[in-house]
């Protein structure tokens, strides 16, 4: 039996968990359609997803399609949650993109299919909800076309959109699969000027392009009243493309999610690549590849998941005894590690205990929080006791805090939520510090030059030094130490974009005494270029200059016409640049760039500036330099390297010359 791993995916509120609810009554593995509302679908099994209607972790259920097992997985669809998409589309060999018939393509829309198109991920699109009052089939279709792809095929019509009485009319129109389908097939092309093209054929390229992500089959339907779900089950098993690798092959998976069980023990999903892993089996894991033993195995069947002996190459499993293990890690044999799918939080705030609440218990519910979604990004400041942790938005701050209310007992509030800035280097620093020269208290010469890099490009580490003028050990201390310390540039942001030069190196041998063993106190290790290298990078840095820079998004808005002369300057006010403004008929239309900090400012304002018609949508698009007010600057959590006596002070306990050494 073969196997598909299926992502349902789509913006919060077009039905995506309707639809996983759907699909599993229509194969038989529940009695009862779930409602979202009432709280009890299937794969919302948070008490805070019932509560709130959303989902906010993926699930997976898994269910027989024929001859095919699907492994299908529940993403959440709010913005604010994509870390948790973003671990999903790794593991997926098809998709189904869900949009809105009422609302139609939303901002979320265009993030995901962008990004499923990017990954060549196959994808079907599913139009949901034309049962409701105000579904607009045609018109949906024809924005899918001009603002998601035009490489769309419908595979049918909907008759009776905007009533219960709603239904899909399967039927592949000929004329218009090969509009599309011939600009990715000469053959067919050439095929369609003699009117050779059979149904066979067209089915055929059909599948093979559906199959390569060139073009993206269309079905309409409703996931309450069941109308064109039967369809869009033919269309995954028949156009998508089954789970690949060799079950006797090396060992190779990547863990996705990572939950806790009733007894606090780590339970990891894991999609597994190649190979076949096994209860008792010892698999490398993590970075660090240290080995793990596999106490269980449960693989996912029917709705539900059943302990098994072993998970083969293609299926999805949980696993028990991997008590270090963290989203992302590989299994066994790495995989190709990918650049994000998504931009990175651009927010931050602080979280404040309330009355009675002990820090100590609040920073451990936070890691553990951190453990299941990493992009939480948590940051201890031991001086001011204080944890900030980085977010996509508003909401997600306050699923934070419910959860760590509902399930730790912890009554938190937050700061006023601030941007997560970045430093770039504006110039060319360098800075060198010798072995046994004063000012240095360490056994190391460390000579760093910083240059700028391009915009994207990330940090670069590269030597202009010889590889063999020291042990291996010293130069990957310096290098893990510099990538360390650019977490915190002059103003305290994370610096990006550029590249790091050793310059100069040097240390002292290993000193021993006769019948004695290793002397540290004459010999260099590990600590000493630890030690130095922040305070010859930041001395670098300063020399070269950094210039701090804030998130912005790219927005656009919809809007009665006749309320453009009062959101314009609104938008001005709060920091909005409109690029462009285009009227079509009594509709206004304004893209432009805004601050990620003013973004849910101006959606709170957005319904009183446009009677409530208003339609935002808006997505990190670049950082741009701080050109208004002071520079922002962020508290250090560090040994502060800018302060040369408070830093010596923190890591060797003395000031001035060597004298001794801890």
């Amino acid at each position: 039996m073969h196997v598909l791993n299926l992502g349902i995916l789509a913006h919060v509120d077009a039905g995506k968990t309707s639809l996983t609810e759907r699909l599993l009554h229509s194969v038989g593995v529940i009695d009862e359609v779930g409602s979202v509302d009432d709280g009890n679908t299937r794969t919302d099994t948070l008490a805070l997803e019932r509560q709130r209607g959303i989902t906010i972790k993926s699930a997976v259920v898994s269910f027989p399609l024929d001859d095919v097992t699907v492994n299908l997985i529940d993403t959440p669809g709010h913005p604010d949650f994509i870390a948790e998409v973003e671990r999903v589309l790794g593991v997926l060999d098809g998709a189904v993109l869900v949009v809105s018939a009422v609302e139609g393509v939303q901002a979320q829309t265009r993030v995901l299919l962008r990004t499923l198109q990017r990954l060549r991920i196959p994808t079907l699109l599913f139009v949901n909800k034309i049962d409701r009052r105000g579904a607009r089939t045609e018109e949906v279709l024809r924005a899918v076309s001009a603002r998601l792809t035009p490489a769309v095929v419908p595979m049918g019509t909907a008759t009776g959109p905007g009533t219960r009485a709603a239904r899909f009319v399967p039927g592949l129109d000929p004329a218009a699969a090969v509009d599309v389908l011939t600009g990715h097939d000469d053959d067919l092309l050439a095929a369609y000027v003699e009117d050779t093209v059979t149904d066979t054929r067209l089915r055929a390229a059909l599948r093979a392009q559906t199959r390569q992500a060139l073009i993206h089959p269309v079905y309409l339907g409703s996931a309450i009243t069941g109308a064109g779900v039967a369809a869009l089950l033919s269309g995954i098993r028949d156009l998508l493309p089954p789970a690949g690798g060799d079950p006797d092959g090396p060992v190779s998976g990547t863990v996705f999610k990572v939950e806790r069980g009733p007894a606090g023990e780590k339970i990891a999903y894991a999609r597994m690549f190649s190979g076949t892993l096994r209860v008792r089996d010892r698999i490398p894991f993590g970075p660090d590849r240290e080995d793990g033993r596999i106490t269980a195995v449960s693989v996912f069947d029917r709705g539900t998941d059943a302990r098994a002996e072993a998970v083969p190459a293609g299926r999805i499993a949980k696993l028990w005894g991997l008590a270090d293990i963290r989203i992302g890690d590989a299994l066994g044999e790495p995989r190709k590690a990918h650049e994000p799918f998504f931009a990175p939080p651009t927010l931050e705030t602080v979280v404040v205990p309330g009355p009675g609440v002990p820090k100590p218990a609040l920073h451990l519910a936070l890691t553990q929080l951190a453990e299941q979604d990493p992009l939480i990004g948590l940051r201890h400041d031991e001086a001011r006791q204080e944890t900030s942790v980085s977010l996509y938005g508003e909401v997600q701050k306050e699923v934070i805090q419910a959860t760590l209310a509902d399930e730790y007992g912890l009554d938190v509030t937050f700061r006023e939520t601030t941007p997560l800035c970045i430093e770039r280097p504006v110039g060319t620093g360098a800075a060198v510090e010798f072995n046994q020269k004063d000012p240095n208290p360490f056994l190391a010469t460390v000579g760093l030059r910083v240059d700028p890099a391009p915009v994207g490009s990330g940090v670069r580490f590269r030597l202009e030094v010889e590889l063999g003028s020291m042990p291996y050990a010293f130069f990957k201390a310096v290098e893990d130490t510099v990538r360390e310390t650019l977490g915190q540039g002059l103003s305290g942001w994370q610096v990006a974009d550029c590249t790091v030069t050793m310059t100069h190196s040097g240390y002292s041998p290993r000193q021993s005494h006769a019948h004695q063993g290793f002397d540290k106190s004459m010999s260099s290790t590990g600590a000493d270029f630890r030690g130095l290298t922040p305070l010859v990078l930041i001395e670098a840095l300063r020399r070269a200059g950094t210039r701090v820079h804030e998130p912005m998004h790219r927005f656009r808005v919809e809007a009665p016409a006749d309320t453009a002369g009062a959101l314009l300057p609104a938008l001005a006010g709060l920091g909005a640049v409109p690029r462009s403004t285009e009227t079509r008929g009594d509709t206004c239309v304004l893209e432009g760039m805004v601050p990620a900090a003013r973004v849910h400012a101006v959606e709170q304002r957005l319904p009183g500036l446009t009677r409530g018609e208003g339609v935002w949508e808006s997505s990190f698009d670049h950082y741009a330099p701080v050109t208004h007010g002071s520079v922002p600057r962020r508290p250090r959590t560090d040994h502060n390297p800018l302060n040369r006596k408070e830093y010596l002070l923190n890591v060797t306990r003395r000031v001035g010359g060597r004298g001794g050494r801890d």
